[in-house]
């Protein structure tokens, strides 16, 4: 059983998705039911499905300082970092902290791949065409090179790559690097953009709804692929009364299958249990659960079977049905939301399902509700059985 943790203050989290650019647009949409998916115009091929696309990311290149770091991927995080005076924060952390003392931790699962892509269709006599020469973008740890460039963060940079949970998995890391002494302030988050990789990879695994998804319901019947930028600035809690926390998280990988959850969802299980005793909470304090809720049968099934842990009065939701499976980056994203559900008190809606599944009926929130959340959740479960749990609270319940 894992030691209990000290709770880390998060002074400061944006997002920016489907849904919109800022808190203040997510707050908007999840409280009105109002979601973002729309037909699949972006593939450089016809794919009849939905996606969640963030407006506007075609026409706003990065800063000429930057230009030598242009994809789609990196100008996502650059309009990402512009929100909820994110990079006024960060500046403030490296001023009272030191550059070296801040560290980077980002998740992607794929990176600016879909430059590399475009490199490809593009070959002249065998060669990527001269604009899109620029080795630093054809690498894993391209955004996270970018971020640190783009913010002046000179401490310790991570990429964490684990499919669906690599941006909740930054959060266990910071919290190690903090409490280790290795930094005194991180940045977390995760970017991810859409390229054709992930719209037909997905579809030719079958994962891929020709609606917009609908976690948890009867007749769900795959994903629907969406792209997002999500941060949140994590300090020691000590200074910082009022900021929410991160009072635990768990990480486990059970390795069943390449593809497929465990049937009995026994890695899943794992994390969330290790994110409860972090915490040094039971099951029942908790008010919110945040389902990775994919709208795959699989997946939903398994998670469904995990909701007998909590209490009747827990309540959950996937909401997926809002910005899409923002893969690489949805573990921030939904992490930024069970944030936005304690602070403006309200649980999310499990928007698309209109029959639920019997088995997970009991707690799910299918339309908004105003209720005092004290404690949160957010699961993430990535391909290979990658899983992790995050637990949020209040500063007075941490």
């Amino acid at each position: 059983m894992p030691a209990r943790i000290e709770p880390l203050a998060i002074t400061r989290y944006s997002a920016t998705s489907a849904l919109g650019r800022g808190v203040t647009a997510h707050v908007e949409a999840l409280q009105r039911a109002r979601g973002g998916l729309r037909a699949n115009d972006f593939s450089s091929a016809p794919l009849d499905c939905f996606i969640g696309g963030v407006e506007g990311i075609e026409n706003e290149p990065l800063p000429a300082g930057l230009s030598h770091w242009e994809c789609r991927n990196n100008r996502l995080a650059w309009l990402g970092l512009q929100q909820d005076g994110l990079r006024d924060a960060v500046a403030g952390a490296i001023a009272r902290c030191g550059a070296h003392r801040v560290a980077l931790v980002l998740g992607t699962s794929t990176a600016s791949i879909g430059a590399t892509e475009e490199a490809y269709r593009r070959l002249e006599h065998g060669r990527f065409p001269g604009d899109l020469r620029r080795p630093q973008i054809h690498t894993p740890h391209s955004l996270t090179a970018f971020v640190a460039a783009a913010t002046g963060i000179a401490g310790p940079a991570l990429t964490v790559s684990t499919a669906c949970s690599s941006s909740a998995k930054v959060f266990a890391s910071a919290e190690r690097l903090i409490r280790l002494g290795v930094a005194d302030a991180a940045l977390v988050g995760g970017v991810d953009s859409l390229c054709d990789s992930v719209l037909f990879g997905f579809n030719a695994l079958e994962l891929v709804s020709k609606h917009p998804c609908r976690p948890f319901d009867l007749r769900r019947d795959g994903i629907s692929i969406g792209e997002a930028a999500a941060f949140a600035l994590l300090e020691r809690a000590g200074e910082v009364p009022d900021a929410p926390r991160l009072i635990g998280y768990g990480e486990s990988s059970d390795a069943y299958h390449m593809s497929t959850p465990h049937p009995e969802g026994r890695g899943a299980r794992a994390a969330m249990h290790d994110a409860l005793a972090r915490a040094g909470l039971g099951a029942d304090a908790v008010d919110y659960l945040n389902l990775h809720g994919t709208a795959t049968v699989k997946n939903d099934e398994v998670e469904a079977a995990l909701l007998p842990i909590f209490p009747a009065r827990t309540r959950a939701s996937s909401t997926k049905g809002f910005t899409g499976h923002t893969l690489g980056a949805a573990g921030a994203l939904e992490a930024v939301i069970a944030l936005l559900a304690i602070e403006h008190g309200f649980v999310p809606p499990n928007l698309g399902c209109g029959e639920a599944m019997p088995e997970c009926a009991a707690w799910l929130a299918c339309a908004p509700e105003p209720r005092r959340l004290r404690v949160a959740l957010s699961n993430s479960f990535g391909f290979g059985g990658n899983n992790a749990c995050l637990a949020f609270a209040r500063p007075e319940a941490a």
